[in-house]
């Protein structure tokens, strides 16, 4: 699929790379301010941060604000099929030709923009110049140093939980990366903390005393937990009972509850509960654990009683909660589970696999058209933790592999953009 925007941005600024590195925001605001601020002129923004779950907390957001009645922006990473998907204005992806307009704008005042600056850049302009009474705005990497803090006094700061990605730019640690995320903390500004770590919310606590936030903690000011087939979430002034999420998986029980919490969090606007239960159950956020139902791609496996699964997550932390939703997939149906993984060069794929020991049977490497991790790599790794380990040379060879199981469950992960061809492949 033909992707004009993002060719235009890469024509302009180069490929998307390096946008987590630490810099000086400095020349991104005079840049800004040579646009007219146009990240001075917006309504309510609830600035996300985090490690996972970032997507699916907005999403969650986004639903639950629409069925209140509110118009929304968002701006949000990666995208599947267009570059256009990241930045949504008033419920709906934007136009291509406004973004590439946007682009062009931005180029002209600041050439030497890295990408993803000049999409932070665009989707100040897009925001300012169209009426919402919300902006949601995920961060790229990090906090501290990203492109999107400059804005200076968000309604509220929302951090999910933290775990260990891009320690080539965070640190080692997760202190060191929770100190990052951090960053988007500032003074005064409710700040809505998902669960963490005890060492990641030791730095979350001591940087929100610092600048005197108040601080809204998974855990102790708030809470969210599934009973008796609800979703129960209960702050100290209010509980909700709502539907389960649509959204797969006990990690999105924490991720809606995290949106709920920061809408309860925010003084703007009055939340009926009626709006969080349409907005909990009605919420969609692609490749988060999306089943294949009816395509021609999952039809082999289907047709042998069989289930497909895709997945764009890409870390360990990401993949803990994939196992953990696996084992609980195999207490409702024993079967053989396969994973099918391919990952971009980056990534930490010794972690990534780490995490499925003992919750799947067999692994799958395949290569991905974007520069990756060797299938060979992935495989010698999974059978370094007792997981019986192929590769094949594409991602129709290895469904067709899958299809050899009896009634397989099948996860294909590791990458969006594995993600986006396997859903590609289903609507072909």
């Amino acid at each position: 699929m033909r992707d004009p925007a993002r060719e235009r941005f890469e024509a302009l600024f180069g490929p998307e790379f390096g946008h987590g590195k630490p810099f000086d925001l400095n020349p991104l605001r005079a840049s800004l301010s040579a646009l007219g601020n146009p990240h001075e002129k917006l309504p309510p923004v609830i600035h996300v941060a985090g490690t996972n779950g970032k997507g699916s907390t907005i999403a969650f957001t986004r639903a639950i604000a629409e069925a209140a009645g509110l118009e929304v922006h968002a701006f949000t990473k990666p995208h599947l099929f267009t570059l256009n998907e990241r930045f949504v204005i008033a419920g709906a992806p934007t136009q291509t030709d406004a973004l590439i307009a946007a682009a062009e704008r931005i180029a002209a005042v600041a050439p030497d923009f890295t990408q993803f600056d000049a999409q932070v850049a665009a989707a100040f302009l897009l925001f300012s110049e169209t009426p919402a009474d919300l902006i949601l705005l995920e961060t790229g990497m990090g906090g501290r140093d990203d492109s999107t803090n400059v804005i200076a006094k968000p309604a509220l700061s929302v951090i999910t939980p933290i775990g260990l990605d891009h320690q080539d730019a965070h640190g080692a640690t997760l202190s060191e990366i929770a100190a990052h995320k951090a960053g988007i903390i500032k003074a005064g500004v409710p700040a809505v903390i998902g669960r963490q770590t005890d060492d990641a919310r030791d730095v979350l606590e001591a940087t929100a005393e610092r600048f005197g936030a108040p601080l809204h903690r998974q855990g102790v000011e708030w809470d969210a937990y599934a009973n008796s087939g609800r979703l129960v979430v209960q702050t100290e002034t209010r509980a909700l009972d709502l539907p389960l999420p649509a959204l797969y998986g006990a990690h999105q029980i924490d991720n809606a509850g995290l949106a709920c919490a920061a809408l309860l969090a925010q003084s703007h606007y009055k939340i009926s509960d009626d709006a969080f239960a349409e907005g909990v159950a009605n919420a969609v956020w692609p490749a988060r654990l999306q089943p294949l139902t009816r395509g021609g791609f999952s039809a082999p496996v289907r047709a042998i009683g069989g289930e497909v699964w895709i997945d764009g997550g890409h870390n360990a932390h990401g993949a803990q909660a994939l196992a953990q939703a696996l084992s609980a997939m195999r207490r409702r149906r024993e079967a053989p589970t396969v994973a099918i993984i391919g990952m971009l060069a980056r990534k930490d794929a010794e972690g990534f696999v780490r995490a499925f020991a003992g919750a799947v049977d067999h692994i799958i490497a395949v290569p991905l058209p974007e520069p990756h991790v060797a299938p060979a790599l992935i495989a010698s790794q999974a059978e370094a933790y007792g997981i019986v380990a192929t590769t094949t040379p594409s991602l129709a060879a290895a469904m067709q592999n899958a299809a050899q199981f009896p009634a397989p469950r099948v996860l294909i992960c590791g990458s969006f953009v594995l993600a986006a061809e396997a859903l590609a492949a289903e609507s072909d």
